[in-house]
């Protein structure tokens, strides 16, 4: 049975689609079966995994007004073991469309909740907002992981997002855990980067993940070539991290 992992924080830059991605093509190196829902409408994910966003026909959007199925929706990427649900910037529609419907919380859980049988992690790309799309994605998911960037606002909007999460668990999703809280972008140089990494552990301890990302020049290239950073060089420390971060993410969930 999978396990569907929302990757969310409403601030933009921190590294969720570069985790979203990454972290996505580690697993499936590690031999794990992974769906990426790419729920945003700049559809980043979709590019970053060298899909033509212009020729995608089915995606996320027919999948939240339910005109084609998720099985319909999804594609195969030239990465081991992934596929993709693709976006296209039609979804920033929805929001708009789905503001009357009935349960518009539950569409994207609806849509999707057959697929569980069929891969080991689901992993799900949060547009970088708090809006009807990243809820329906933490209505439907089991976890969420928060990436946060080693700089100064770092911690800023942080309880904005716990807020929405509890409320989530509250009313929606009672059974959403924090699968934890990654540290991104991190440059052990700066006195600043330390410090980020310090009050975050501080003050929440075990939530945080141990892999912790660091700046990498080949991290930000390789979307530009679409391709993760595992086909992009592989020798490279970004990803290092990511398959650290995904032996970690597979460890913590088999001892549960």
């Amino acid at each position: 049975m999978g396990k569907i992992i929302a990757i969310a924080n409403q601030k933009g830059g921190v590294g969720k689609t570069t985790t979203s991605v990454n972290l996505a093509a580690s697993l499936g190196v590690l031999e794990k079966k992974v769906l990426l829902i790419d729920a945003d409408p700049q559809a980043n994910a979709t590019s970053g995994l060298g899909i033509d966003v212009e020729t995608v026909e089915l995606g996320t959007y027919q999948l939240l007004e339910h005109s084609a199925t998720a099985k319909e929706a999804i594609i195969s990427t030239s990465s081991p073991n992934l596929d993709l649900i693709p976006s296209h910037i039609d979804l920033v529609a929805i929001e708009i469309e789905l503001v009357d419907v009935e349960n518009r919380e539950y569409m994207l859980k609806k849509a999707i909740e057959g697929l569980k049988e069929d891969y080991d992690y689901i992993l799900i790309d949060c547009a970088p907002s708090l809006g009807l799309l990243t809820l329906n994605a933490l209505t439907a998911s089991d976890s969420v992981i928060i990436p946060i960037q080693c700089e100064y606002f770092a911690l800023e909007g942080l309880g904005k997002l716990l807020n929405t999460i509890k409320s989530v668990q509250k009313i929606h999703n009672v059974n959403l855990d924090i699968e934890g809280l990654l540290l991104t972008m991190y440059d052990q140089r700066l006195r600043l980067s330390n410090q980020v990494v310090d009050e975050v552990k501080k003050h929440f301890d075990e939530m945080v993940f141990e892999t912790i990302i660091q700046r990498n020049v080949r991290l930000s290239e390789a979307p530009s070539y679409g391709e993760s950073i595992i086909s992009y060089d592989a020798s490279s420390r970004g990803a290092d991290n990511y398959l650290s971060l995904a032996n970690e993410l597979i460890k913590k969930n088999e001892t549960e």
